[in-house]
């Protein structure tokens, strides 16, 4: 069983998987792997590493449902990502984009340092209006180039329904942007079942793989409309042929990783991956959904608590945040982290986020001490 796969101090109460997740054994055991290879035979097997980029690549597309491996590039982070569209866009003074009021700062600031070319960043407060989507559309207007918002809130833990803004903007011509870095590999994610043109997501939170290492997707149909600001030998056709005076841009996604691939990332993010596949997004979900639905269930019940995220399961992932009524959520987290217990103070409370294989007895654990 995959329990087996990880191997936290018994001490730890690890509820921060929406921060920074532990690594799963066999990404521990890939990466250790790779440096023993490298230490005794350097750069030997070369061609293997790259047929494990390419197979990460893979596992990247079934992971979002892409049609091709050729819209998926591997880049740093989802901040990378994010800039590479925002600087890859052509703007003209008065254009607009539309974020939401509770983004965290990777998915605002990129947009607001538009603001030099006379881009309006507009916020979509989630909390007027009909629906958090509705919010979202009413902000749209004849001006607005591209929707960009988080698929999961990372504070509130709100989770979008995608496909309804996705339609809209297809119905309108609008770019759709999504960061989804707080649904992949914690929820079931189909970039073509909600029209996104630009998906990116680090590693390092629900997919459990390391820092430094990010997905970027990109839509066959709108590549062309993102001019490049780096380049670099591994994003031109003809690539290794190092000899070659003439050059062009790659037709893939692989025309945005300008230089070497970080192949320790390539091989942890692999290995971890291979875990999620190989337990299957549908399990996972479950698992994750009924972990938020206990903890929600719980603080439901508690005269001191008062719960942020959204009841509705519809509209909550892995995220569950709420805020003491007696004290501050400072307090309350100093003394959480004092008892091992990992967690973090965002959107006004306190954030669980455990994942999948998280056992429902850590989950008691840290209600008992928010009990006392």
């Amino acid at each position: 069983m995959f329990e087996s796969e990880f191997s936290l101090d018994e001490a730890i109460i690890h509820l921060n998987h929406a921060a920074v997740s532990p690594w799963p054994r066999c990404t521990v055991e890939a990466v250790k792997l790779f440096a023993d290879e490298n230490a005794a035979l350097g750069s030997r097997h070369y061609p293997d590493w790259v047929k494990t980029e390419q197979d990460l690549k893979e596992q990247l597309r079934q992971l979002i449902n892409a049609q091709s491996r050729s819209e998926i590039a591997l880049l740093k982070n989802t901040s990378e990502a994010l800039s590479t569209v925002a600087y890859g866009l052509s703007w003209k003074r008065g254009d607009n984009v539309v974020i939401t009021s509770q983004e965290f700062p990777s998915n605002r600031i990129v947009w607001e340092s538009l603001g030099k070319y006379g881009v309006e960043t507009r916020l979509a407060d989630l909390d007027r209006g009909d629906s958090p989507e509705a919010a979202v559309l009413a902000s749209i207007d004849n001006d607005t180039r591209l929707v960009a918002v988080s698929s999961v809130q990372y504070g509130t833990g709100l989770r979008l329904d995608l496909e309804r803004i996705g339609a809209r903007c297809q119905e309108r011509g609008i770019l759709f942007c999504v960061d989804a870095i707080q649904s992949l590999g914690a929820t079931e994610f189909d970039v073509q079942a909600c029209q996104a043109d630009f998906v990116m997501a680090d590693a390092h939170k629900w997919m459990l793989g390391p820092e430094g290492i990010a997905l970027f997707y990109c839509r066959s149909e709108v590549m062309e409309r993102l001019d490049l600001k780096q380049y670099g030998w591994h994003m031109v056709e003809g690539l290794g042929n190092y000899d070659r005076r003439d050059w062009e841009i790659a037709a893939s996604a692989r025309r945005f990783e300008c230089g070497s691939p970080n192949m320790t990332g390539v091989h942890a993010l692999h290995a971890s991956l291979s875990l999620l596949h190989g337990v299957g997004m549908p399990t996972v979900e479950k698992l994750v959904m009924e972990n938020s639905a206990y903890l929600i269930e719980w603080l439901d019940r508690q005269a001191n608590y008062q719960l942020i995220t959204p009841r509705e399961a519809s509209r909550h992932a892995g995220i569950v945040t709420f805020a003491p009524l007696n004290d501050t959520p400072e307090s309350l987290y100093a003394r959480l982290v004092e008892c091992n217990v990992l967690c973090a103070v965002r959107a006004g409370g306190v954030r669980f986020s455990p994942h999948f294989y998280t056992p429902r007895e850590k989950l008691d654990q840290a209600l008992r001490l928010l009990d006392s």
